[in-house]
């Protein structure tokens, strides 16, 4: 495109007396529309009844669960691998540029997966939604974090916290819509979801355009009025920049590669067995008839969860502008080794109270560990292409998002087939789990500062502030 052009990054830069605070609700836009991807289990029940009309009697031409488990991960895998890919792009040509292709993307990958649903061919679903939605989804996750990290240098954590906040919450929106949407549609189409791909692709394509023609990036001389650099938990804070290139090939970058993703693979332990886990730990045979845990009481409990995914992405990131990056994640592993190996026990205990509890704070620091990670990569490398690192990190999530539940069933189908029943068939997923984040306390224990030499040159000073 000409350099003229509206979606150019020139005609994005900030004048004089910009107020930085009407940039987030940009980002906000951005981050509550991709969001939905949290959501998608709202559609495995219609999607696998789209001939029978039945959820509880599928007809044999029907998608299998299995099946339709494919599509999220297609678009958690893509997430990671888009975001990796044009995290360079990004920065070249600016948010503006990237949202609108993350608008495109993720927008058209509804009305791909539409057309997939009306003919009944799963490919279509998992080119469209999983697909071309999962690119949206990686583009779209790292567009405003970069631009918030410059608008921001003194409040680092809270800026991707108010961000990344907008993801977790995404769900909240899109499950209430989705479910309304097949309900009103239902009578014109198989389970109403074919129109409902179309209606809110074109809403979210719609919303997502606030984030595209409101978003502004400072200029390159701008800084926040007064700020001078923090001397507190600034030891692995750098003044100079390391490119993506180069971050790669530090051993800081991979140590985050592994906490990122050990915190990702425990979280999504907790999210897999959660409520199954509380149905049967807290079920009438244990606690006597009419005490248990229902199905429904179960759903609130999951909703509660995603409440707290969403509150500590704000919560926790904003703290570690405070605590410092390296304390944050020393705590969500730390913490988390004695609270993950405690759930068992509670669950056998029948503590209700004190398992949801611990749960809720388990998924707050699940959350944390999202938003937190985009500052610590921007304290460790520099804020030059802190997006496009932040892209290549995510392929960290695409695994985990493999990973996690991958170890979640094999370890539950063993114990399943010892005859383990309640908390004691979860018993070895949380002390895995648990396992899992003493490698993630290691890893980030190692980080030190950035080697002099992977600075970018005419970045002086260079050295990480002592």
């Amino acid at each position: 495109m000409a350099n003229n052009s509206l979606l150019d990054r020139s005609r994005t830069v900030a004048g004089p007396g910009y107020n930085r605070w009407l940039v987030p609700p940009a980002a906000l836009a951005i981050h509550l529309a991709i969001g939905q991807a949290y959501a998608f289990s709202v559609f495995k029940k219609p999607l696998g009844s789209l001939i029978s009309g039945n959820p509880d009697a599928p007809a044999p031409t029907d998608w299998t669960p299995a099946q339709l488990g494919i599509i999220f991960s297609i678009a958690i895998v893509l997430l990671g691998l888009s975001a990796a890919v044009f995290g360079k792009w990004l920065e070249r040509v600016g948010p503006r540029k990237a949202m609108l292709a993350s608008a495109l993307c993720f927008g058209g990958g509804f009305f791909i997966a539409a057309l997939g649903v009306h003919l009944h061919s799963l490919w279509l679903v998992y080119f469209g939604y999983g697909f071309v939605g999962g690119i949206g989804l990686g583009i779209g996750y790292i567009s405003p974090v970069s631009t918030l990290i410059k608008w921001f240098p003194d409040r680092r954590g809270v800026a991707t916290g108010m961000a990344i906040m907008g993801f977790g919450g995404g769900a909240m929106i899109g499950s209430p819509l989705a479910v309304a949407l097949m309900d009103r549609f239902k009578d014109s189409a198989p389970q109403g979801v074919a129109p409902t791909f179309i209606v809110m692709g074109l809403i979210y394509l719609l919303f997502m355009q606030f984030g595209v023609w409101t978003i502004r990036v400072p200029a390159d001389d701008w800084k926040p009025a007064g700020y001078t650099p923090s001397t507190e938990h600034n030891a692995l804070i750098t003044s100079g920049n390391v490119t993506a290139d180069n971050a790669i090939k530090t051993p800081q970058f991979w140590l985050l590669w592994v906490v990122l993703c050990m915190n990702v693979t425990a979280g999504i332990g907790v999210l897999e067995s959660a409520s199954p886990l509380i149905q049967e730990a807290f079920s009438d045979k244990n606690l006597g008839a009419g005490r248990g845990v229902t199905a429904a009481a179960a759903a609130g409990f999951v909703g509660l969860l995603s409440l707290f995914n969403l509150l500590g992405r704000f919560f926790w990131s904003s703290a570690s502008d405070k605590l410092g990056r390296k304390t944050t994640y020393a705590i969500y592993f730390g913490l988390g080794i004695l609270l993950y190996a405690l759930v068992p026990t509670l669950g056998a205990s029948a503590s209700l109270a004190l398992f949801v509890v611990v749960c809720c704070v388990i998924l707050s620091m699940y959350g944390g560990g999202f938003a937190t990670i985009p500052a610590y990569l921007s304290d460790l490398f520099g804020k030059m292409q802190v997006g496009a690192i932040h892209g290549r990190l995510l392929t960290a999530w695409s695994t985990a998002g493999v990973l996690g539940p991958l170890i979640v069933n094999y370890l539950h189908s063993s114990a399943k087939e010892q005859n383990l029943e309640g908390a004691a068939a979860y018993q070895s997923v949380f002390y895995t789990m648990a396992g899992v984040l003493v490698i993630g306390l290691i890893a980030n224990f190692l980080v030190r500062p950035v080697a002099e030499k992977y600075f970018e040159k005419e970045a002086a000073p260079q050295k990480a502030v002592a």
